[in-house]
């Protein structure tokens, strides 16, 4: 969740930073600081709060010899030499004192870390018997006094020798002032990746941090030690083997993670939906009548066709596009399907091994639990693939095989655009199952082919129909205010209830809860009075019929009903008091499009609760610790 970033070059560095500090701050984060190296010392500031609360103790625009004057512009020249962090707490309040970067006692070694160090306590209590003081209340402080205690004059082999006795999931980049011209980096398991530029680099948590300076990337995989010095970057594995990567080049540009005209990044990510689906499913279903999976680092197709078992996990929203993946498997594939929560499926000795096929879905690629969900089902024997949309992420590296979905980068917390992309890939793996499985004629592969490919025209039908905008604007107007909603749907429709509810609670934070609409009497009705929103999800089915009549139960308790329905249905409308008409499309596939006016449901309803939609609280992008 925290964000690093770090530079190494000729250019003043206290700008840098603070850019790519504030191109991270979608992960979420509580407070933030910098450490530069200005000629004989180390020079930390610190702040609580936003990054505009730090700027102010930097003195002001951060640019031109001196950079802005101020508390920390005392180096004859400018400082090229320097490493950042947004905190997300985890350990210790959230203070100054705790605030990254932290050092050692003799203040030579400055670290920012991501992640947890599980033993930090049994370090420190070591540490301080050899002398150590401690100024912060966290975990990460540990690891620049354990670089210290291994320094010898070689920051890069104590970074190694500390690796060596922390444990956990962490990422973590190191200076030192007997060093100036070096930043040290490791990872495990959270993420690190590394800028190439001509005599200077970069290195961050994620690419956005210095996209507008180099798209030239390398990863830094799980296990290695990364040495950035202006002219160059050496990669090692923990033991001190070389490493040899090639640079790549990314094809984001700047833009692509700036608003582009729209007034925040979650809406700029709902209209970018139907782009997002199109360039997800487009090779994939070029041959017309069939779906090709056949691609780089992809399952091989043997091990599908002799998959005797499917079991998905996830978190969060991955979590409900998979709820929809195992419908359609098991209608299609006729394959059984588990579905598991993956922060409970890693810690509940599971029932796995050969035969099995475990699916990982993660945005980021980088979901801690959605990693030790994989990992289990590998060590067992079963074939893992993964559902990522970032490219070099760890869950790429620890799958047997990957299939991305080519959303772009999304910058918002609340997941839009990456969640109907992964629900589209799991339409196609599930029918290319099918094909493999011969449990579907090509004729009615052909039929579900040509209608995924209408998708991304009906995502345009749905964002650009000022109808459509309009009655979920009225909804907002009479509900925003309301305490409590309830979401309900049945088979395939539960997932989107599910999904919708979470946006709600998300980025508006009204209480709100999803049921299954079968479970209504056992329970959920008592809460329904004339005073509660139900939001009804009532796309075509084959249990439409009985979805009707739980709304006519919770419109007999006075609740204010608002159904998604498909469109040309008229019959459904009218047990709602607003209906909200998406396009017609095999009722498989629906979920895509009726998730999309929920989405700009919770929006507008946050929007009028004047909320920061693009950064809820306590919620970060990517939840790389537990």
């Amino acid at each position: 969740m925290c964000g690093i970033v770090g530079y190494v070059g000729g250019r003043p560095v206290r700008g840098l930073l603070l850019a790519g500090l504030r191109k991270l701050e979608y992960r979420g984060y509580d407070s933030a600081g910098i450490s530069v190296l200005a000629d004989d010392h180390i020079e930390a500031v610190r702040a609580v709060g936003n990054l505009d609360a730090l700027q102010a103790k930097l003195g002001g625009p951060l640019n031109g010899e001196g950079e802005g004057g101020g508390a920390v512009a005392t180096a004859v020249r400018p400082a090229s030499t320097g490493i950042g962090h947004t905190r997300w707490a985890t350990h210790g309040r959230v203070s100054e004192e705790n605030a990254h970067p932290h050092f050692d006692s003799d203040d030579r070694v400055h670290v920012v870390v991501n992640g947890i160090v599980e033993n930090y306590m049994a370090l420190k209590d070591r540490l301080i018997a050899g002398g150590c003081q401690f100024t912060s209340e966290t975990d990460a402080e540990v690891i620049a006094h354990l670089i210290a205690h291994h320094y010898a004059g070689d920051l890069a082999a104590a970074v190694r020798a500390a690796y060596a006795e922390l444990e956990g999931h962490y990422a973590f980049v190191a200076m030192s002032l007997d060093e100036p011209d070096m930043l040290v980096g490791a990872r495990k398991e959270c993420p690190l990746v590394v800028g190439r530029g001509e005599g200077e680099q970069f290195i961050a948590s994620a690419v956005p941090a210095f996209l507008a300076q180099t798209r030239m990337v390398q990863y830094v995989d799980n296990g290695e030690i990364v040495v950035l010095r202006p002219e160059g970057v050496s990669i090692e594995t923990a033991t001190g083997q070389e490493v040899l990567r090639a640079p790549e080049a990314v094809d984001w540009d700047e833009e692509t993670a700036e608003k582009g005209g729209y007034e925040t990044f979650m809406l700029k990510e709902i209209h970018e939906q139907a782009d997002a689906v199109a360039d997800t499913i487009a090779d994939r279903t070029a041959r017309g009548n069939g779906v090709d999976l056949d691609e780089q680092g992809a399952l091989d197709e043997e091990v599908l066709a002799g998959v005797k078992r499917i079991v998905i996990v996830a978190c969060g929203t991955a979590y409900h596009a998979g709820l929809i993946g195992r419908y359609a498997i098991e209608e299609w594939a006729r394959v059984p399907v588990e579905m598991d929560v993956a922060s409970e499926y890693r810690y509940r000795n599971p029932v796995v091994g050969p035969g099995d096929l475990v699916i990982g879905i993660s945005q980021s690629g980088e979901t801690a639990d959605t990693l030790a969900a994989m990992r289990t089902a590998r060590e067992r024997g079963a074939k893992v693939l993964a559902i990522t949309n970032v490219m070099g992420s760890q869950a790429t590296r620890e799958a047997d095989g990957v299939l991305f979905t080519r959303a772009g980068l999304e910058v918002s917390v609340a997941a839009t655009k990456t969640f109907v992309c992964q629900i589209a890939v799991i339409y196609l793996l599930a029918l290319r199952l099918a094909e493999l499985r011969g449990t579907l004629p090509p004729e009615r592969i052909a039929e579900l082919v040509s209608e995924i490919k209408r998708l991304p025209h009906c995502i345009t039908e749905i964002t650009s129909s000022e109808e459509l905008a309009g009655q979920i604007k009225a909804v907002a107007d009479e509900d925003w205010s309301k305490e409590f909603f309830l979401y309900i749907g049945r088979h395939v429709g539960l997932p989107v209830a599910l999904e919708g509810a979470l946006k709600l609670k998300e980025i508006s934070y009204i209480a709100t809860d999803a049921y299954a609409a079968g479970e209504m009497k056992h329970g959920p009705i008592a809460l329904l009075d004339d005073s509660t929103p139900v939001v009804c999800v009532a796309t075509d089915s084959p249990v439409l019929e009985k979805l009707a009549s739980n709304m006519q139960e919770v419109r007999a308790r006075g609740a204010h009903t608002i159904a998604i329905v498909t469109a040309g249905n008229n019959e459904i409308a009218k047990h709602a008091d607003a209906a909200i008409a998406v396009p017609a499309i095999d009722w498989m596939l629906q979920p895509i499009l009726a998730v999309i006016p929920l989405q700009m449901l919770a929006y507008e309803i946050a929007r009028r609760r004047g909320l920061n939609v693009d950064q809820p609280r306590n919620l970060a992008k990517t939840v790389t610790v537990e």
